[in-house]
């Protein structure tokens, strides 16, 4: 029988391949809670479940089409999923207003994801992109 831990897993995990690495609507919509905030929302940026498909689907995704996530660590503590991953691909498209470079791209990413119900729920994060930027543009 699978645990509750491994549940919390495999919800973060199916999230991360599903709609980050292959853009799923469908999976998207079935993973986030109505109530879902994004604590680490950029200013500026929407903090609900719209923010957060906006940036992989409208930004990430034409920027980097060949998009691909590696999960490297998850930590569970209760309802909280910890996730150390790389977000990678070919710089091909505009990202943030650089144009494309060619260059491989691989952007370092903690976060934390509550799960509640088998759906995200919360969200805070930290990553590399603000580096990732500056080394495009050089």
């Amino acid at each position: 029988m699978e645990t509750m831990t491994e549940k919390n897993k495999a919800v973060v995990r199916r999230f991360n391949q599903e709609v980050i690495a292959e853009g799923n609507l469908v999976s998207f919509k079935e993973l986030m809670d109505e109530q879902f905030v994004n604590r680490s929302a950029p200013e500026g940026m929407s903090n609900g479940a719209d923010g957060m498909i906006y940036f992989f689907n409208e930004i990430l995704r034409p920027a980097m089409p060949d998009v691909h996530v590696t999960i490297h660590q998850q930590v569970v503590e209760r309802d909280l999923v910890t996730t150390r991953k790389t977000i990678g691909g070919t710089h091909t498209g505009t990202l943030l207003g650089i144009p494309a470079t060619g260059k491989v791209v691989n952007i370092d990413v903690i976060d934390i994801v509550r799960v509640k119900d088998g759906k995200y729920f919360e969200h805070w994060g930290i990553t590399s992109l603000p580096e990732v930027l500056t080394q495009l543009q050089n």
